[in-house]
């Protein structure tokens, strides 16, 4: 028989281990990770393997019984292969396991997340919120929610003048989330159009655990549209999220932000800390996180979450760091 989704492994993993609150975890799911299971193990390791290096996403997702022999024999096989290993975006109780079996590990940001039974526009904070929606639906903006399959044309015009208005970039792919697979299914699809013409989409990945609701995440609108594009698609979703009784809405990782030497753990590296600061204040041209905070700071999240790297080893590897964002595509 053919597989189904229900088959995939690593669908099953992060649905069914969710102990270490990865708001992230349906990244796994991605087109071209790989995954390291160990028979007998209840659980999977999801990695890309980018040059000398594995990059790993997030912690094992395993049983409570499993996690630590499954790091073991992820480490080992990395090893056994010639690989250098970094782990990114491991959550708190990831991050002291891995302190513990030696890892290096720092805080490299957060992630963000507002909580939505409570949640309104309302009041003065959201002032300059509200107008940029208002401005938007004024300009004929239409919002829907959508299904992938129906608007892979209408998606590809918004992604080709997204990408080329930044110059030609490539997407980032590994800690963001992607459109098609065997598993868009579980994934929701809100768009806008004015006059009929497609204009912005904002893709939104489930999330497990403690913190259920959904992830904001993939998000693309056409140059030099009309403001308030995104804001409003977001606005738009969450009303629709409340409606159904969801909790809590993601924002998402973004690294160099939220940074507090209160989250570092013992051991780790003072030389990347300070590099990691200096990243937030000057290290745009890397990655843009005030102008991604920024946004996400616009719904008054409840919640910034610290999130992790380790390096294998007793010091922190600048060449490992430098591997995550060549996994993501960014240079």
């Amino acid at each position: 028989m053919p597989a189904t989704v229900t088959d995939n492994p690593i669908l099953r993993a992060v649905r069914s281990h969710t102990q270490s609150e990865n708001p992230s975890a349906f990244l796994a799911l991605n087109s071209g990770n790989s995954a390291f299971t160990l028979p007998g193990r209840d659980g999977v390791v999801v990695y890309r393997r980018t040059g000398r290096y594995a990059v790993q996403l997030g912690g094992p997702f395993a049983a409570e019984e499993d996690y630590d022999g499954l790091l073991d024999g992820f480490r080992r096989y990395v090893r056994d292969e010639g690989l250098n290993l970094v782990g990114v975006q491991l959550q708190r109780a990831d991050a002291e396991r891995y302190a513990r079996c030696g890892f290096t590990v720092n805080q490299i940001g957060a992630s963000w997340a507002v909580r939505l039974p409570d949640f309104s526009l309302r009041g003065s904070r959201f002032m300059q919120l509200r107008n940029k929606i208002s401005r938007a639906h004024r300009n004929g903006l239409r919002i829907q929610e959508v299904a992938a399959g129906n608007w892979q044309d209408a998606i590809a015009a918004i992604d080709e003048a997204w990408l080329g208005a930044k110059g030609g970039a490539q997407a980032l792919e590994f800690l963001v989330g992607q459109i098609g697979g065997q598993v868009q299914a579980e994934r929701r699809l809100f768009a806008g159009t004015i006059e009929g013409a497609p204009v912005a989409y904002i893709s939104y990945s489930p999330v497990y655990g403690g913190r259920a609701g959904w992830m904001h995440d993939l998000s693309r609108r056409i140059p030099d549209g009309s403001p308030g594009l995104m804001e409003a698609i977001n606005a738009h979703a969450i009303e629709v999220f409340r409606a159904e009784g969801v909790e809590w809405l993601h924002f998402g990782f973004t690294p160099f932000t939220g940074l507090d030497g209160g989250h570092e753990l013992e051991g780790h590296s003072p030389a990347f800390q300070w590099l990691m600061h200096a990243l937030w204040a000057e290290g745009a041209a890397l990655y843009p996180a005030q102008t991604q905070l920024s946004y996400k700071q616009k719904w008054a999240p409840d919640e910034s979450i610290p999130e992790y790297v380790a390096f294998d080893g007793p010091q922190a590897s600048l060449p490992g760091f430098a591997h995550i964002f060549r996994a993501c595509n960014a240079f």
